[in-house]
């Protein structure tokens, strides 16, 4: 066989082992579970960062404040040093909607050694904890929650020690409205949950950790049994690291789609989308110069070889490059289809995903970039020239 030949056969052979062997990470079916409601619901408290947020304040506190909730619950917005009236706002906003007491702080600027969301929620955590909530709910203030949202959570983490999870997360709805949106945010999705399948994440016993940090609901004592947030105040990739911490200190985890949970972020042009992946992309490969090129190297075979094999089997004449870039596109885009349709999309976009992952990898090797130019992980005016990527297992 030729060359490119051996490259498509390669590529079919490794999609082969991602339909079957990694996790079903395909799948679109790991949501909430369904638990009878408890005899006595448990006190919650919701911590909620946020910096320069008041563009969205507007859409997502007042679903907060509107919670449906049998027990005790109660909103902590810690006003990360915003320049927009983001604390007076969300004053305003409880003030005018009612609902879940709400108390606004401003811890001022992190101390050395924290990321910025991590310092508001370890001041949000530290608040919270004076009225010895047994849950904490993390959610970010770009996030809208359904009325029935918070006592889903709550239902789905169960009991502890009978069966229950310790830190329950929800990858939210994301916007998908513009082009850019519609061709890039499922995939983005569809990647996360290739890196880290859900099943394997929700599996007693398994090694692999992930947490969606739009909405995290976390059990007190697991919190403090996995020192959150100190012991990943460093952490770019704060979910990821968080659900390890946790995972680390004996807790259950679990992860899954939303359906009640939405983000009311947009993201309308290109660039915005790539200032959101290429911000911490470089953080998960932890700095690693050999990493990165191995994930060039390995979105190359996966994604580009089997449209690139086709195309050269076909101009040519090599059958066998041919069919098995052909047979890998095939395996590829039907593994795309389902997560094209939990975002309600055109399953004709699942034959671009070799594009798509194109500019993934563009974004990546971007965030390198950034990075030994010495700007790293930068977000809203902050930037972390060199911040520790999620901790190992």
């Amino acid at each position: 066989m030729s060359a490119v030949a051996w490259i498509a056969v390669g590529s079919l052979v490794v999609w082969v082992w991602l339909l079957l062997g990694q996790g079903f990470f395909w799948r679109t079916d790991q949501r909430l579970p369904r638990r009878a409601d408890p005899v006595r619901w448990p006190s919650v408290a919701v911590v909620v960062p946020a910096r320069d947020e008041a563009e969205m304040l507007p859409v997502s506190l007042p679903s907060l404040l509107a919670q449906d909730y049998p027990g005790d619950a109660e909103i902590f917005l810690v006003d990360d040093c915003s320049e927009d009236g983001t604390g007076e706002l969300a004053r305003v906003l409880s003030v005018r909607h009612g609902g879940l007491p709400l108390t606004v702080v401003s811890p001022g600027e992190p101390e050395s050694g924290w990321t910025g969301k991590l310092w508001a929620l370890r001041h949000g955590i530290a608040l919270a904890r004076q009225r010895k909530p047994e849950f904490l709910l993390l959610t970010d203030a770009d996030i809208a929650h359904e009325p029935d949202s918070l006592r889903e959570l709550v239902a789905a983490a169960g009991d502890e020690g009978a069966g229950g999870f310790d830190l329950v997360s929800q990858m939210a709805q994301l916007r998908v409205t513009s082009t850019w949106e519609r061709l890039v945010v499922p995939a983005f999705v569809y990647f996360f949950g290739q890196l880290y399948p859900f099943r394997r994440v929700n599996r007693a016993g398994s090694r692999t950790a992930a947490a969606a940090g739009g909405c995290v609901l976390l059990r007190t004592g697991a919190a403090e049994r996995a020192r959150i947030p100190e012991s990943i105040r460093q952490a770019v990739i704060d979910d990821v690291s968080l659900a390890r911490a946790v995972q680390r200190s004996g807790g259950r985890i679990w992860l899954g789609l939303a359906e009640r949970v939405d983000s009311a972020r947009p993201y309308p042009r290109l660039a915005d989308l790539w200032q959101m992946v290429s911000r911490s992309a470089y953080a998960q490969l932890r700095h690693s110069p050999l990493l990165l090129a191995g994930t060039v190297l390995g979105l190359g075979l996966v994604y580009v070889a089997p449209p690139a094999t086709l195309a050269a089997g076909l101009l040519t004449g090599d059958a066998v490059a041919a069919w098995a870039g052909a047979a890998a596109w095939a395996v590829m885009a039907g593994t795309y289809m389902p997560m094209l349709g939990y975002y309600r999309q055109s399953l004709w976009l699942a034959p671009l995903l070799p594009f798509t992952a194109v500019l993934y990898l563009l974004m990546t090797v971007d965030s390198a970039v950034q990075h030994y130019r010495g700007r790293g992980a930068a977000w809203k005016g902050r930037t972390y020239a060199r911040p520790e990527a999620a901790p190992e297992p």
